[in-house]
């Protein structure tokens, strides 16, 4: 690691002055993923400015429904909160699935979103990656591949989102509220992180001294029939090979909405569209799940290493989908 400057920021506006003033400072809350990245030699920040003191702490309603969380909220005050677990179960599922609990009880909601991929490649400085070092090549493609995208990749890189949590948030059409030197702005989830494309070493549509504020979660009928699913090769603090956040309204018997979102897939939280509406006006049963999950993996393309997770998707939305189907 290199010496850098460390300040701490009392207020929102003083860090967003502190970070647009270098293009090489870094933002610290929690930490528990840009520590790691600096350790490797992947981050070389010239200044951290350190936000944990920030009034960014509470979970509030929104006057219209809904809830607002604030960007430093722990991930474990996150999952526990009784009005996420009861109107928002997917979230809470999702949170809990995302880590140890020692991390939890550091992770922040803004960090979490900040998440940065886990690709062999990408961590380890020896190997060429285009999200470290623009036109190096992505070994990734004829290495070893078998955590990588399934869908939405590039010539340029088939890394994928590391991030449970964010995967919950695409599926309830949450909002990200950030603060810059331009002002505020609220970015819908869906456009906050980015497909790699030709530019894989940027993740997110975030502008450089732009802080996330919070997170906006909508009202939602659907929300509270909502599950998260988690494929992993181990119990305990293991990343997604592939994941499924769901929600169904069906007050009827026929289903009226829909969402899907994978992770573990993408370069971002995979939203499935074509698979939503091709739910709609549907029953609930296990033949129009699995057709609506043959449209979510259209389109895939599997490598060497992990063509299994094309099959693997499709079977998790399916057993996602019919543990929030009704009886």
């Amino acid at each position: 690691m290199r010496p850098l400057e460390y300040q701490r920021a009392n207020t929102v506006d003083e860090a967003v002055r502190l970070l647009a003033a270098d293009p090489y400072a870094r933002f610290l809350g929690g930490g528990t993923n840009l520590v790691d990245l600096m350790k490797y030699g992947v981050e070389e920040p010239s200044r951290l400015v350190d936000v944990t003191r920030l009034p960014l702490t509470s979970i509030e309603p929104l006057a219209g429904g809904g809830l607002r969380i604030g960007a430093l909220v722990r991930n474990s005050d996150l999952a526990e909160d009784p009005r996420i677990v009861q109107a928002y179960p997917v979230l809470s599922q999702a949170l809990l699935n995302g880590a140890s609990p020692q991390l939890r009880n550091m992770a922040t909601t803004g960090g979490n979103l900040l998440q940065r991929t886990r690709c062999y490649y990408f961590y380890d400085t020896a190997f060429a990656c285009n999200k470290r070092s623009p036109g190096s090549g992505c070994p990734a493609i004829t290495g070893q591949n078998r955590i990588h995208a399934i869908l939405g990749q590039s010539e340029s890189c088939i890394a994928v989102h590391p991030s449970d949590m964010a995967v919950a948030l695409a599926a309830l059409d949450a909002v990200v509220r950030v603060q810059g030197p331009g002002g505020a702005r609220v970015i819908p989830i869906g456009e906050f992180h980015r497909l790699p494309g030709s530019t894989p070493n940027v993740d997110t549509n975030l502008r450089h001294g732009e802080l996330i504020v919070a997170v906006d979660l909508p009202a939602s009928p659907l929300a509270a029939r909502s599950h998260y699913l988690k494929v992993r090769d181990r119990a305990s603090y293991a990343f997604a090979l592939v994941s499924a956040a769901v929600a169904l309204y069906a007050p009827s018997g026929t289903i009226e909405q829909a969402r899907i979102a994978l992770g573990g897939v993408a370069h971002k939280p995979w939203r499935a569209l074509e698979a939503e509406r091709a739910l709609q006006g549907r029953a609930p049963d296990a033949a129009s799940f699995r057709r609506a999950a043959d449209v979510a993996l259209r389109d895939a393309q599997g490598y060497e290493h992990n063509a299994f997770k094309i099959e693997l998707a499709k079977r998790t939305i399916v057993r996602a989908l019919t543990e929030v189907a009704p009886t």
